[in-house]
């Protein structure tokens, strides 16, 4: 059946199948898996794998197919079944309720001839086959001092109260077998144990977005939850599962960012649109930076869109510009004029020869012209609409030396002349270009 199955015969495969065969096959994890929650080469010399994950997009199920698949030695999961497997939760409540006992967890993702005798008093899950698996919590490092492993599932790791005693005690005891090797579900914080799995060469890192897993979230969920916190710092680390840090040294904060966010904007007295154009159109130049922000009567300004995008030839850029300007009624065009400024307000003409451009020139460094423009976020007089994630990345990167990557802040530059457009006195000259 399965050399049918794999040549797409699908009909002449599944011929004659009961209601049992079907549900049998729908449990098959190979078949139902995504690509990102099936374990790495088992050729390839890793010692842990990482994956990083929303909240309910399908850490725990990888984690408790994982332990089935060492425990009853199935291809693809071990060479032969491992006898001592370690499973570390936050606490012994999170291991028992989640990582065996849940929706998901171990027992649930046997059938019923296979499944695993447990042990609640015990802390300990042994299947038929001899194999064991001990459950340990992370509050208590000292429990994993004396046992032996040759393989360990750790959940939620990046919570876990004591984190790196936690996870010494246990590489202490992962020496059974001829390669011990563990698995490490985890919601991502930016603690220093997790920055060192994702720089050492023996840790395969996976990367799972709840969104990848709607199919088996209640509707309501996704309305409600991601529809609210997608793109925000929390939206990103709780349902991505990316790690958001600031630098020390940046000029913005992620707090105060978060905390000035605002669903919609209430009637402007002004909009502009800022443009910082790219020194050249290759596919390798810096990205266009288009933002548009508008100012209510109380003087508060309101960032409503970062359209910026990399790769676009001079003709994409400017009418990408111009129709942000239509749609939003903006009142000023503003373009950045120090490298090839002729050139962009003679795109931007023939795009639209009606829209009205203002050339602004710099005469200060890039931090110089920010740091103003920083200090009224500072102030609370600024709010974003919505979530602009990679314009909030920018600036939380944003330092005296520039981003951490070296490129241009090409999004914070035109942040930088909408706000100061709208709420600073100009310190720059300006060109009307009719």
């Amino acid at each position: 059946m399965s050399a049918l199955w794999r040549r797409g015969r699908l009909a002449e495969a599944t011929a004659g199948w009961s209601k049992a065969d079907v549900a049998e096959a729908l449990r098959y994890w190979p078949l139902r898996a995504r690509p990102e929650q099936r374990p790495p080469d088992m050729a390839i010399p890793w010692t842990i794998w990482l994956m990083l994950g929303g909240r309910g997009a399908g850490k725990t199920r990888t984690g408790a197919e994982w332990v089935r698949g060492l425990a009853l030695g199935l291809p693809g999961f071990a060479t032969s079944a491992l006898g001592r497997i370690a499973l570390v939760g936050e606490t012994f409540a999170d291991a028992r309720n989640v990582m065996v006992e849940g929706p998901a967890g171990i027992l649930s993702v046997h059938a019923r001839r296979e499944r695993p005798v447990w042990s609640p008093t015990l802390r300990k899950l042994e299947w038929p086959n001899g194999a064991v698996a001990q459950v340990f919590s992370a509050e208590d490092p000292d429990s994993l001092r004396g046992p032996q492993f040759e393989a360990a599932w750790s959940d939620e790791l990046a919570k876990w109260r004591h984190p790196d005693e936690t996870w010494d005690m246990l590489q202490f005891g992962l020496r059974l077998g001829a390669h011990p090797r563990q698995l490490v579900t985890t919601t991502p914080r930016p603690i220093a144990l997790i920055r060192r799995f994702l720089v050492d060469p023996h840790v395969a890192v996976s990367r799972l977005r709840t969104a990848d897993n709607a199919d088996n979230l209640a509707p309501a969920f996704l309305e409600t939850v991601v529809g609210r916190y997608a793109g925000t710092r929390l939206g990103r680390q709780e349902l991505d599962g990316e790690i958001i840090e600031d630098r020390p040294d940046a000029l913005w904060r992620r707090d105060l960012i978060e905390a000035a966010r605002v669903a919609a904007a209430p009637d402007l007295a002004r909009i502009v649109v800022a443009v910082d154009p790219p020194a050249t159109s290759s596919k390798r130049a810096d990205a266009c930076g288009i933002v548009a922000a508008g100012l209510d009567e109380t003087g508060m300004a309101y960032v409503l869109e970062d359209s910026s995008a990399s790769g676009l030839k001079p003709p994409e850029w400017a009418a990408r510009a111009v129709a942000l300007y239509r749609r939003l009624q903006a009142d000023a065009l503003l373009v950045e004029t120090n490298q090839g400024g002729e050139m962009a307000t003679a795109v931007l003409r023939e795009v639209d020869p009606t829209v009205p451009v203002t050339g602004v020139r710099a005469t200060r460094g890039k931090y110089l012209r920010a740091e103003p423009v920083s200090v009224l976020y500072a102030q609370g007089r600024v709010r974003h609409v919505g979530a602009l994630p990679e314009l909030e990345d920018e600036l939380c990167d944003f330092g005296p030396s520039g981003l951490a990557s070296g490129r241009s802040p090409d999004r914070l530059d035109a942040l930088v002349w909408a706000l100061t457009e709208l709420m600073l006195r100009r310190d720059e000259p300006r060109i009307r270009v009719l």
